[in-house]
């Protein structure tokens, strides 16, 4: 999925609906491993990050492959990937949820940040996490991490399916982040979870007003009364959503 597939208009949707929305839209088409698990915010931001994937694989590094020399080839991927990752598209590591070593450091994920990316995810470790989290485009990570990751990661293929937090990810899948976490979009899925999750967070936001109101939430919350329809309808309406 190229840059141009994900409109304009279901990129601003999305940036408004929450992640939990979202496991429930999929949830109902079946799709129940879309959330990256273990990974959290570097640094809670207001907006949503929201961008086509693009991805990197660490394999475990072996002792003789990985000095600190390596750094030094032009074409190392890790540092490739950086500077391949297209604009608005979210940069996704693959480190087999080992956050011994650092995935990426603070000077790696600010020249991402400048070249335009939406955002970066890692389900291992992140060095100078205060510096990444001090940027601001989103960043997702197990925990902060001091050593290289020579030490226990090679980074080995860009931009081809991988697993981050246990989910599948495959390149140009749509990834959206907010402060609980990372959901996975396939692709093709895009338009309608933003449409369908639109509408699921009007009627939640509703239904929040009414509880903070008393009301119960048996019959409310699913909507199994048509007064609680006929209400939320005429809220619609006040409300203009």
């Amino acid at each position: 999925m190229s840059e141009h597939n994900l409109s304009d208009e279901t990129r601003a949707k999305l940036k408004k609906i929450s992640t939990a929305s979202i496991a429930t839209a999929l949830y109902k088409r079946g799709l129940r491993n879309q959330f990256i698990q273990g990974v959290v915010p570097v640094a809670p931001k207001q907006d949503n990050m929201v961008g086509p994937a693009f991805t990197l694989r660490y394999i475990p590094a072996r002792e003789d492959r990985n000095p600190i020399t390596v750094f030094r080839n032009p074409e190392h991927p890790q540092r490739v990937a950086m500077e391949t990752c297209p604009p608005g598209h979210v940069l996704v590591m693959d480190a087999r949820k080992d956050a011994r070593a650092a995935t990426a450091g603070s000077i790696l994920i600010t020249r991402l940040a400048l070249r335009g990316a939406a955002g970066v995810v890692s389900d291992g470790g992140f060095r100078d996490a205060e510096g990444i989290g001090a940027l601001d485009m989103p960043a997702y990570y197990a925990r902060p991490s001091a050593p290289t990751n020579l030490t226990h990661h090679e980074a080995l293929d860009i931009n081809v399916p991988i697993s981050c937090g246990d989910a599948p990810i495959f390149p140009g899948d749509v990834l959206v982040g907010d402060k609980d976490g990372v959901m996975v979009v396939p692709a093709h899925l895009a338009d309608e979870i933003a449409e369908e999750c639109t509408g699921m967070e009007s009627f939640e936001d509703f239904v929040l007003e009414e509880v903070r109101g008393g009301a119960s939430i048996i019959g409310l919350y699913p909507c199994t009364k048509p007064e609680n329809q006929e209400k939320y309808e005429a809220w619609r309406k006040k409300a203009g959503r």
